[in-house]
């Protein structure tokens, strides 16, 4: 059986969040829209995103680094939210993998939500329903569209190409043969949930910082002794 997913390469993602705005624009107003924003300006933004990029430090200083994680559904080949759902409104595609909500059938219980273990599911606050990524299902099974734009809007978007798209079943895909040579891995696979999406591991590096570059001995203002102003007239009062 086929099973479509993402394949995202930490070692190349800056987080630059096109892949999170690509997919917000894209769905809002396609098959899964609307993705409605409560409070997107307020101290406490809220709203309905499909896609996130979670950013944080690795690492005791000053060996330090920064790790971008982007995270969605996972479309699970044995995904924990479609029994739960007391409707039916959660469900597999058998022709391609890809997990769905029927909003027409979905009642907001959150169950679904309850039982993912990668927190990828959230409520509409404004249709009362549960939404999550769908590799842009509209995009992709588009055959109006070629070939290249039949992939999900954050995979065009990504301006590393660190998300890639492809069946993981099929051993010569673009995807399997990343994982397979790259070393690709499940997110916590412990669960149970044989998750599709993949991530490529980051490249160790190793750096070597001598103790006197933490600490900067050319600084401008101590070398040209202008902390204190003495009143003199300089290059920056000079009128040219």
């Amino acid at each position: 059986m086929t099973q479509l997913a993402l394949v995202i390469d930490l070692n190349v993602c800056v987080g630059c969040h096109a892949c999170v705005t690509s997919c917000k624009e894209w769905n809002t107003s396609g098959w899964a829209g609307p993705l409605v924003d409560q409070n997107p300006y307020e101290g406490s933004p809220t709203g309905t995103f499909f896609n996130r990029v979670q950013t944080f430090e690795v690492g005791t200083f000053p060996n330090t680094e920064t790790v971008h994680f982007p995270k969605s559904c996972l479309h699970c080949e044995e995904p924990p939210c479609v029994p739960v759902c007391p409707t039916g409104a959660s469900y597999k595609r058998p022709d391609n993998g890809v997990v769905l909500v029927d909003y027409d059938k979905c009642i907001g219980c959150k169950y679904c939500s309850w039982a993912c273990p990668y927190g990828a599911r959230e409520l509409d606050e404004q249709q009362k329903v549960m939404k999550k990524c769908t590799l842009c299902i509209d995009r992709i099974t588009d055959a109006k569209l070629s070939e290249r734009d039949r992939k999900p809007s954050c995979v065009l978007a990504c301006p590393a190409n660190a998300r890639l798209f492809g069946d993981v079943h099929d051993p010569d895909s673009e995807v399997s043969i990343a994982i397979r040579e790259r070393g690709g891995y499940q997110l916590m696979p412990e669960w149970g949930t044989k998750p599709a999406n993949h991530y490529l591991p980051r490249q160790k590096t190793r750096m070597h910082i001598d103790p006197e570059e933490l600490t900067r001995v050319d600084n401008p203002w101590r070398k040209e002794d202008l902390t204190d102003y003495t009143g003199e007239e300089t290059l920056d009062d000079v009128a040219w």
